[in-house]
């Protein structure tokens, strides 16, 4: 890599944080109770995208027309199956995550979470967690990024690119952005980002691979390490 990192824009379940898989079967779910069935391709290749779109497209793929009412109330399942899991199985972070982005915080690179929820869902998450965002005490990221704040999620790269707004990043040589699903692979490469694929999520390396990833890595871990290493 010839210019620095200055930015690690990372998705949130399944690669910075491990939910138990409670937003694959919260989202497969929602879409089975709106009459379709959801083959696991699909569901791979949805799954990190905003789960408004998600719905719409795997209700479409299981043969139920998405009307607006139908995608309407998928969501709201979709929602309802997350907190309940999320309440009987509390999310954590990744070993080794925290100290990663700690890690990564303390050389001066910018860290910001992006994620295909919308702020109903990732705030509290992250408050949950514990995760303060911004210079505060308790800050574990300069940024976070939702649905909320874009005009469309993965794999459009507005999600990345607000979060170099955020942080004051310029150069999209200068980022690299990190997830579990091809989607998320997509997004860094729209961008312009360094693309990395992560194995904490549910996703073959194969998977993360043909969708365009300039590394797979086996997790959020390694990014230390591959930004440091001088052929970066």
């Amino acid at each position: 890599m010839n210019a620095p990192i200055e930015l690690v824009a990372l998705d949130m379940a399944g690669t910075t944080i491990d939910d138990g898989g409670a937003v694959y079967e919260a989202l497969r779910g929602a879409v089975e109770d709106g009459g379709a069935t959801v083959a696991q391709a699909d569901l791979q290749v949805w799954m990190g995208t905003d789960k408004v779109e998600a719905i719409t497209n795997l209700l479409r793929l299981g043969g139920v027309e998405p009307t607006s009412e139908r995608v309407e109330a998928g969501f709201a399942r979709f929602r309802e199956r997350l907190q309940e899991a999320y309440a009987t199985t509390p999310p954590t972070a990744i070993d080794g995550v925290p100290a990663a982005l700690a890690e990564l915080r303390a050389r001066g690179v910018k860290v910001a979470l992006t994620t295909g929820f919308d702020d109903a869902v990732a705030l509290p998450l992250l408050a949950a967690l514990g995760w303060g965002i911004g210079d505060g005490d308790g800050a574990v990221v300069d940024a976070v990024v939702t649905t909320s704040d874009v005009a469309a999620g993965r794999p459009a790269p507005y999600m990345i690119h607000r979060a170099m707004e955020r942080t004051g990043v310029r150069d999209v040589r200068r980022v690299l952005a990190a997830g579990d699903t091809a989607v998320d692979v997509q997004a860094a490469s729209n961008a312009g980002a360094v693309s990395v694929g992560v194995l904490t999520g549910k996703a073959d390396p194969e998977v993360l691979a043909q969708a365009g990833a300039d590394h797979v890595l086996g997790g959020v871990v390694d990014i230390p390490g591959l930004i440091a290493t001088p052929s970066m």
